[in-house]
């Protein structure tokens, strides 16, 4: 295959920068959606955190709580606050120590408060709560409750979670600030991706309309116009792609349509003038077919007359021996009339002769056409084969080789036309060529007939001189001019039969030669059809 640069490889590369450009933009999308996710589970990490310093809080301040209404009342009802508090307490501190994790700072400040919760719990709440349950040591356990270490503990306490707090909620509104800047970075990436996308989008629009789809209107175009039958122009060069080699092959295709439609022009003219010379030519013949017919027609009458005469010569051999002088006289114009069927046989031979040659000359002629038909025939196949590879070229073009199909369907018909008119014609030709040869036959038959006749004839007119000198001797040899008489009347019957086998055959010479001149007239129509199909081309 050449090297060209298809339109596969352009609509790929295209395909390509956008799917290039559509991956740089999910790339680009999904490293801010982690971003996001990122900044989304910082925050709520520090919401929950808050939630859970709040717990933690609440815990140690039921306890504080409880604490202070037992020691109040001395019920141990009062309690419930305070021995809640311890688990909740526990629950607090490991969902913060989990959230926390390896945080330094916030990790630092969860242990500080933890240990002042446990300090107080250890130091300040279980010694006032054991101390309480006895009457006698409860003021004691006020005054250790009322001391300012609890107090003291108390704050460290509280401090150690508001600064936690404090930790959690400027790391969660900086996770709301990264949150915001990575929502504003990816509508972003969104918006370019996507304006890129339609720019690449519109450039290869652009792209496609200017490498595929005005190349296919000029080429469906111009395969429109070699349908309507102009072969004279040609599809400019497009470039190396499929829609250039296919330009080419076009371009390619005309020309060899020109060709062809130029040859089968000259082909179907040489046609049209052979088909008007054997016209011609078969005119002539019949002409002359005619005065051969009428020449035999008088030479048959000339002979019946002479045959009548022999009979009055013998029905009244008697009466020419006393009239020796009249049957001389007579003989005479015997003599004359044998001399007149000699010429009008020499007449007969030269026009059969004539005959022949021209019928061989039509021949030659046929045989012209017969070679002329095989050009034809030569061009139909051609046409055939340039109609087959334009449909395989059809073929591979797919759609746009669809109106192109239509081009090689026409030339396919106009071939088997073309193919479907030479086998008639060459019928024809057959039928002339057995109707020449016929006729040849019939003609050479006629040539020796009349050549016998003319013998006859010459052997006729000697007896008649013979019968002429010897009449004028006397009667003693009338016996043998009877017999000579009756030889002649057999000779001329033997010259009738041969008029009329003469005459039959200047008739089927006459029917062959009309036959000749209808072929001729078929050929003639032919050759104007022919003619018609490729004038329908322009060249």
């Amino acid at each position: 295959m050449p090297n060209t640069f298809g339109l596969n490889r352009s609509l790929g590369g295209a395909i390509g920068i956008i799917a290039l450009v559509s991956l740089l933009s999910s790339g680009a999308v999904q490293v801010t959606l982690s971003h996001l996710d990122e900044a989304s589970e910082a925050r709520t990490r520090a919401s929950q955190v808050i939630r859970g310093l709040g717990d933690l809080r609440a815990a140690m301040l039921n306890q504080e709580t409880g604490l202070r209404g037992y020691l109040l009342t001395g019920r141990d009802s009062s309690l419930e606050p305070y021995r809640a508090g311890r688990p909740g307490l526990d629950d607090a501190v490991g969902r913060l120590t989990a959230l926390i994790g390896n945080d330094p700072e916030p990790a630092h400040l969860l242990s500080e408060a933890v240990t002042a919760a446990r300090t107080w719990q250890t130091e300040v709440g279980e010694p006032a709560v054991h101390r309480a349950a006895d009457p006698a040591t409860r003021p004691g356990a006020v005054e250790l409750e009322a001391d300012g270490k609890g107090k003291q503990l108390f704050d460290t306490f509280r401090q150690r979670l508001t600064a936690i707090e404090a930790l959690e909620e400027a790391d969660r509104i900086a996770q709301n600030t990264r949150l915001a800047q990575a929502q504003h970075t990816a509508g972003l990436t969104l918006w370019i991706g996507t304006a890129l996308t339609l720019l690449i989008c519109l450039a290869i629009g652009i792209a496609i309309n200017r490498l595929i789809v005005r190349p296919i209107l000029r080429v469906m175009t111009f395969v429109g116009q070699i349908g309507a039958g102009d072969l004279t122009g040609r599809i400019p060069a497009t470039g190396r792609n499929e829609i250039g080699r296919l330009g080419t092959t076009l371009n390619g295709m005309v020309a060899s349509l020109t060709d062809l439609a130029t040859t089968n022009r000259a082909a179907t003219a040489d046609l049209s003038a052979a088909a008007a010379e054997i016209r011609a030519s078969a005119q002539e013949q019949a002409a002359s077919v005619e005065q051969q017919f009428a020449a035999v027609q008088e030479t048959a009458a000339t002979v019946d007359e002479i045959t009548h005469s022999g009979a009055q010569i013998s029905k009244r051999a008697t009466e020419v021996i006393a009239t020796a002088q009249a049957t001389a006289q007579t003989s005479r114009q015997g003599l004359r009339a044998v001399s007149d069927t000699a010429k009008a046989m020499d007449a007969i031979r030269e026009q059969a002769e004539a005959v022949a040659g021209n019928i061989v000359s039509l021949s030659e002629k046929t045989q012209t056409i017969g070679d002329i038909i095989e050009t034809v025939n030569d061009i139909s196949e051609r046409t055939h084969l340039l109609a087959l590879n334009a449909a395989i070229e059809a073929a591979a073009a797919g759609e746009s080789g669809r109106s192109f199909a239509v081009v090689a369907s026409e030339m396919k018909l106009l071939a088997d036309q073309a193919k479907a008119a030479t086998g008639q014609v060459r019928g024809i030709l057959g039928e002339i060529q057995r109707g020449i040869n016929t006729s040849v036959m019939l003609t050479e038959e006629a040539v020796k007939r009349a050549a016998a006749g003319k013998t006859r004839s010459d052997t006729t007119q000697r007896t008649i001189e013979e019968i002429t000198a010897k009449v004028e001797e006397g009667a003693q040899v009338f016996q043998q001019i009877i017999a000579s008489t009756n030889q002649q009347q057999l000779g001329i019957e033997q010259v009738m039969g041969a008029l009329q086998n003469i005459r039959q055959a200047s008739q089927q010479t006459a029917a062959g030669t009309r036959q000749v001149e209808t072929a001729s007239a078929n050929l003639t129509e032919l050759a104007q059809a022919l003619m018609g199909l490729a004038e329908r081309y322009r060249l």
